[in-house]
């Protein structure tokens, strides 16, 4: 009798996790789709563009913004195609990164969008979720070995809230690199270093829910394990 393989179970969290960050990569793909249309069908100035065109009246950069690199000489045909991946993403991330290739074809869709005009600060988004997916049928020994037991329960309890607080912070950066409002503040470069600094925060969180996800399906596991 040939027996049946099973595959090793989800680290749940970390499936969260790394589904959250794919559909935010995913958003990103869009954003800057949608821009690259709003510029029209016309051919772009090079292999590095602003997705985000001058001389709209309902944002404050001048001169436009949200830089992208693409393979397609023409805004509207990048923007679509773009988007598309975009949408590629969001799904896969929802429904299939947990699977046996799941992780590989995320990495491929996000490579396929950063060359179709994406969007620049795709790439650290996209390979992020490209470990943390690696990761959810993993053993996690490694991680084992490196959170201590005592600080496992605590620290596993946190990354719901740390991974919303960094959504929202990636989506309140996403609106000032496209609309540029922040209440109180009118300077672009002021602007822009908020935006960052948002960013920045954003990226420590989700480090930081990576981690707790991790400690909290280490307790999952040992719990499974003992009965």
């Amino acid at each position: 009798m040939v027996r049946k393989r099973h595959d090793p179970p989800c680290n749940r969290s970390t499936q969260a996790v790394a589904a959250t960050l794919g559909v935010l990569a995913g958003i990103g793909s869009i954003d800057h789709g949608l821009l690259e249309c709003m510029q029209g069908f016309r051919p772009t100035p090079g292999l590095v563009v602003n997705a985000l065109g001058p001389g709209y009246s309902w944002t404050v950069w001048t001169e436009g913004g949200e830089g992208a690199f693409t393979l397609i000489p023409n805004f509207l045909v990048t923007g679509i195609v773009a988007t598309l991946f975009g949408l590629l993403m969001i799904v896969w991330a929802l429904r299939f990164i947990h699977t046996q290739h799941g992780s590989a074809v995320f990495l491929l869709l996000g490579i396929a969008s950063f060359l179709t005009g994406g969007g620049v600060a795709q790439v650290v988004l996209f390979m992020l979720t490209w470990g943390v997916a690696t990761r959810i049928r993993a053993s996690l020994m490694f991680w084992r070995w490196l959170i201590p037991p005592a600080a496992r329960p605590a620290l596993g309890r946190m990354w719901p809230w740390t991974l919303g607080a960094a959504t929202v912070l990636f989506l309140a950066a996403l609106e000032i690199a496209v609309f540029g409002y922040v209440p109180g503040v009118s300077e672009q470069t002021d602007l822009l270093h908020i935006c960052w600094k948002i960013l920045g925060v954003a990226m420590t969180l989700d480090l930081l829910s990576i981690l707790s996800a991790f400690a909290r399906d280490i307790e999952v596991r040992a719990r499974t394990d003992q009965g």
